[in-house]
């Protein structure tokens, strides 16, 4: 049951906060401070998320050769201005490939 209450709730702030977003005036949107900010956070959550998904493992940092292989593909890729399913596909097909060789 805990399990559904914490969904629930997700939901509901979620809900709250697309409607926090709608509800705001254009005035503080236009603001230079508040566009820059809202250029730069995502970019932020996205670096992070990144690095707990290749440098852990659980509760545990673990220098992966594999995944740190298959980031270092992606880059190479986003480099090349590859579109972003094919960053994906390289990435996690040289993370793949060298876990098939045991790396």
């Amino acid at each position: 049951m805990s399990v559904w209450i914490a969904v629930i709730a997700t939901g509901l702030g979620c809900y709250a906060l697309k409607l926090g977003g709608l509800v705001t005036p254009r005035r503080m949107l236009d603001d230079p401070r508040v566009r820059r900010f809202t250029e730069l956070v995502p970019v932020a959550l996205l670096t992070a998320l990144i690095a707990v998904q290749t440098l852990t493992d659980g509760r545990t940092l673990e220098l992966d050769a594999a995944r740190l292989a298959g980031l270092g593909a992606a880059v190479a890729a986003l480099l090349l201005r590859a579109p972003f399913l094919v960053v994906l596909v390289v990435a996690a097909g040289v993370a793949a490939g060298l876990r098939l060789l045991g790396l």
